[in-house]
């Protein structure tokens, strides 16, 4: 992180913000343990920042100011926890003079404070980036931001399959990684309720490594992953599951108000992995193989200077357990049939933008066409 003056050192001070409020609060009370370990002693304190009104902002620092000046006994150390403070972002409490005044005074108390071993932990919510206080935080001390991840976001599976890896080791156990993948998938990007899975897969498993048969055993499969399961019937070409899946996915957009537009859109992706994977294999950078650990060392030697440059030709980009599970059902269509399924797709987003018709319709009658009579086992032996 920048800092002003790279010579001065970094005062013990962190700032955990964002808007994923789980994981600010578990990262955060991560580090206030460790830092307790560290420092030793009894005469830490948790200052309540959650404030509903700017009288109770001013109430709590003052509270922290005094914190700061109250000298940790018999020469231990002493680490402030400013916890869940609700005054940095534009929240009303936030939004009067006497707040930013006071704001003001402790920022400049905080340049001016000798640390020694005192360290001061903030958690907040969303926090205001222009105002004056954050940016003495982020001058004087380290500020992580967690917004959690977003079904939107290119490579969030891959973030969240790195944290559920680490978030087991938590718990003194170990996790294949197609397990981490199936569960990322059928939860979803929500930390919270992966949380809660891995907490039931660390009780239910028997052995030190929890396998992906135990993650199909008791997790759930969350509503923001059924578009996996959406793209899962298309590869697999099973045109029943497929208009089940797709009446489902339907009914949560309608619910949410929410375009067909956004179902299309996870279709396209679903073939353009598949188009990949079938150059991929006619060029022999990878083999069929039920392995995903044997697959990602596959990806791995690639040879990168022959992809594209734009990302949305380049199968390196896409999450690597998504590319796996579409290995299997490349076989299931030519290259011709993707092809024309791409055509389809095209000619259903100009008829969903264009006319007024049912997009339950327009998706239906351009997915019969892309599966045709074909059931489960169509396309196998190709």
């Amino acid at each position: 992180m920048p800092r002003a003056d790279s010579s001065r050192p970094a005062a013990p001070l962190f700032l955990i913000c964002g808007e994923d409020e789980f994981a600010v609060q578990q990262r955060t009370r991560r580090l206030y343990g460790e830092w307790t370990e560290e420092v030793g002693g009894a005469d830490h304190e948790i200052i309540d920042a959650a404030v509903t009104n700017s009288g109770e902002a001013i109430k709590a620092i003052s509270r922290l100011q005094e914190a700061l000046q109250t000298l940790p006994f018999f020469g231990s150390g002493k680490v402030i926890w400013f916890k869940n403070c609700s005054f940095l972002g534009d929240e009303r409490a936030a939004d009067t003079q006497a707040v930013t005044d006071s704001l003001a005074a402790l920022a400049q108390e905080l340049k001016d404070f000798s640390w020694g071993n005192v360290r001061l932990l903030i958690s907040a919510g969303k926090v205001d980036k222009r105002k004056t206080f954050f940016k003495t935080l982020d001058k004087l001390g380290t500020v992580e931001t967690l917004n959690g991840w977003s079904a939107e976001t290119r490579d969030w599976a891959t973030q969240a399959q790195a944290w559920v890896l680490q978030a087991i080791r938590e718990r003194g156990k170990a996790i294949a990684r197609d397990a981490a993948a199936e569960l990322v998938e059928r939860v979803g990007p929500n930390a919270r309720q992966l949380d809660s899975e891995l907490e039931k897969l660390a009780l239910y498993a028997e052995g030190p490594i929890v396998e992906r048969e135990d993650v199909e055993a008791v997790c759930v499969r969350n509503k923001t992953a059924r578009a996996f399961a959406l793209g899962e019937a298309l590869g697999n070409r099973d045109l029943p599951e497929l208009l089940r899946r797709l009446d489902e996915e339907l009914w949560d957009q309608a619910s949410s108000q929410k375009s067909g537009i956004r179902v299309l859109y996870g279709l396209i992706s679903k073939i353009r992995a598949l188009l990949l994977l079938k150059e991929m294999l006619r060029e022999g950078w990878v083999q069929p193989t039920g392995s995903f650990p044997g697959f990602k060392g596959q990806l791995e030697r690639v040879p990168v200077a022959r992809l594209p440059a734009d990302r949305r030709y380049n199968p390196l980009t896409i999450n690597a357990y998504v590319l796996f599970k579409a290995l299997g059902q490349a076989g299931r269509y030519t290259e011709a049939e993707l092809i024309r399924a791409m055509e389809l797709l095209l000619e259903c987003n100009l008829r969903l933008v264009t006319s007024a018709l049912d997009e339950t319709l327009v998706l239906q009658q351009a997915l019969v066409q892309i599966v045709g009579e074909a059931g489960p086992s169509a396309g196998r032996a190709g």
